[in-house]
């Protein structure tokens, strides 16, 4: 009986020290609920095309909570109504939190019907290089108007880097012109980490040198080939360090982390949409 007594004392004190012991923040990291994270569907875009359905579950299997959808021919919903790929997501345990579309043309209804199901952006994905600095004033314009439109439904309007726009023009870098010409207050932009890494510029700098402007990132990878080109690969397999950049860049207001792939040297969509997650799940931000 004294022994079972003395064994009950030593382990009731040993726990009340462990208790006492500061929580070391990787445990206390390791505890808390995994972050969402999204998948641009571009990055599953042929196998997409021929089962959407079948691809959405491969997905959602994948430990993906949310879609960033593209505006292909069967537009941004595949096909169905927007209402009924709200549900399809619903079942499938994700939400469709933004699109990239054409913003030029009939963008008020498509406004219109991101709203209705809770989407929170629209998304211009591409201009493309332009011949004078000009061209890119215009486009702020262009961007503030439709953050009006998008406004008026309930969602924000974006929009989406390449390497291009950060190529100075007559000493100008482009998406500088973009960034101060376009209003916080309706319009905020997506940084694809990799095409700003591509471009030789340091994402987070960049991000501090216009607070607040950046509310999603799209995270993929670079791997640097021969004659100085590069491609996407695997997150994780390549050159960008995301478990350094993720959490700077929340701190500095990103709050959707939108997953993309675009090459598939040595494995496939479905494949790499898979291993990306997997490599995602170990990050905290």
């Amino acid at each position: 009986m004294q022994n079972s007594r003395r064994d009950f004392l030593r382990k009731t004190a040993l726990a009340g020290l462990a208790l006492s012991v500061p929580f070391k923040k990787e445990l206390f990291a390791m505890a808390n609920p995994q972050n969402a994270f999204g998948i641009q569907l571009w990055t599953v875009k042929e196998a997409l095309a021929k089962d959407p359905l079948a691809v959405l579950k491969h997905l959602s299997a994948s430990g993906y909570k949310q879609i960033e959808s593209f505006e292909g021919d069967k537009g941004i919903f595949w096909g169905m109504r927007n209402t009924a790929f709200k549900k399809t997501m619903d079942d499938l345990g994700m939400k469709i939190v933004s699109a990239h579309c054409d913003n030029t043309k009939d963008f008020e209804r498509k406004a219109a019907e991101a709203g209705e199901i809770g989407m929170k952006y629209l998304i211009c994905p591409y201009k493309g290089p332009q011949k004078t600095i000009d061209h890119y004033k215009r486009f702020a314009d262009e961007f503030n108007a439709c953050g009006e439109i998008a406004k008026k439904h309930g969602i924000r309007f974006a929009y989406h880097n390449h390497d291009y726009s950060f190529v100075p023009m007559d000493g100008v870098v482009p998406q500088d012109v973009m960034m101060n010409l376009t209003n916080p207050a309706t319009v905020d932009f997506e940084m694809d980490m990799y095409w700003t890494v591509a471009a030789g510029v340091d994402p987070i700098a960049y991000m501090k040198k216009f607070p607040n402007r950046f509310k999603l990132v799209h995270v993929k990878d670079l791997v640097k080939l021969p004659k100085g080109e590069h491609e996407s690969c695997v997150i994780g397999k390549g050159t960008i360090d995301y478990k350094a950049l993720l959490p700077q860049a929340s701190k500095q207001g990103v709050q959707y982390f939108i997953v993309e792939q675009e090459a598939y040297t040595g494995t496939n969509e479905l494949d790499a949409a898979k291993a990306d997650a997997a490599y995602v799940k170990t990050l905290h931000w």
